[in-house]
């Protein structure tokens, strides 16, 4: 296997971890409390989903390329 290809499953684990971690803290009673309230969810969380979906797509772009 390529070097390349195992960096791209290494982001893409590492977004999994990532997006867990923001799906954990969604789940939050705080946050709950915090979406009820703004209708939205915090920075902090946003971070966590956005970085994990920026990682994953990385990590599919390095496995699938040549």
């Amino acid at each position: 296997m390529r070097q390349s290809k195992l960096i791209g499953l290494g982001f893409i684990v590492i977004g999994a971890i990532v997006l867990f971690f923001g799906y954990n803290a969604s789940q939050s009673v705080a946050e709950q409390v915090t979406e009820t309230l703004t209708g939205q969810f915090t920075d902090e969380t946003m971070l966590y989903f956005l970085g994990g979906a920026i990682l994953v797509v990385i990590g599919l772009i390095f496995v699938v390329r040549k």
